[in-house]
């Protein structure tokens, strides 16, 4: 799928067909394209291209500098699979390190078991995994372990994408509270998706990259990996996880 902002290109993606609006909202506004929902004007199927297969997004206002910068990023990440200084510079500048568990500095906390059961639920909800066993989920819990919102892809960054662009389309984003469990192994791109969302809590049924564990460092976020029945490994923290 192509995702377009206005007349501009700027990035294609191969994804698993269903909540295209919502997986061009979330990049978009995971790239740091626009910060406030009420600055997505728009995002429509192109009538005249083939397939269904191109997403155009409108927003009130963009920057094309930034759309620039975007651009040429996404286009180093996809061609080598790393990031830079600069990359992690811009994201702390937009999404700045996220607030300690305790409540009254503006975080939230979550028990252990609670978390311990993320990983059933988010099971128990994979329709299309059910019947092909082929794609990764992405789900969004509230701290009290309710299944918000469950999105599948062939892509993981995908399925992370569109729960972020659900939140966008309903006006949820940032999302605070809010915790992120995702299918396989958890990367620097899903803890920076995480980031820019303002999603504190990320949890993964696999292991953590290192760069993903210096990252929830950096933007003081929970990281926890290999999430299965009766067990995890905490990499990071700051007092979210009671127990």
């Amino acid at each position: 799928m192509e995702i377009r902002l206005g007349d501009e290109a700027l990035a294609v993606t191969m994804r698993t067909p269903g909540d295209d609006a919502e997986l061009a909202a979330g990049f978009c506004f995971t790239e740091g394209l626009f910060r406030n929902p009420d600055d997505l004007v728009d995002v429509q199927r192109c009538g005249q291209a083939e397939h269904d297969n191109v997403m155009i997004v409108t927003l009130a206002q963009h920057d094309a500098q930034r759309l620039d910068g975007a651009q040429r990023e996404m286009y180093m990440s996809s061609s080598c699979g790393l990031c830079g200084k600069q990359t992690l510079d811009r994201i702390e500048t937009q999404a700045p390190p996220l607030p300690p568990g305790a409540p009254g500095d503006g975080g939230f906390t979550i028990s252990r078991a609670v978390v311990l059961g993320l990983p059933e639920t988010m099971r128990e909800a994979q329709s299309t995994f059910e019947q092909t066993g082929g794609l990764h989920a992405a789900a969004l819990f509230a701290p009290d372990g309710k299944l918000r919102v469950l999105r599948e892809d062939v892509g993981r960054h995908n399925a992370v994408d569109k729960v972020i662009g659900w939140a966008v389309l309903h006006g949820e984003a940032p999302i605070e509270p809010g915790v992120l469990l995702v299918s396989g192994r958890s990367s620097f791109e899903i803890m920076q998706k995480a980031a820019m969302a303002g999603i504190a809590v990320v949890c993964a049924v696999s292991a953590p990259s290192s760069l993903a564990v210096d990252f929830a460092i950096r933007m003081n976020m929970t990281l926890v990996g290999f999430l299965r029945p009766g067990r995890m490994n905490v990499y990071h923290d700051s007092g979210r996880i009671l127990d």
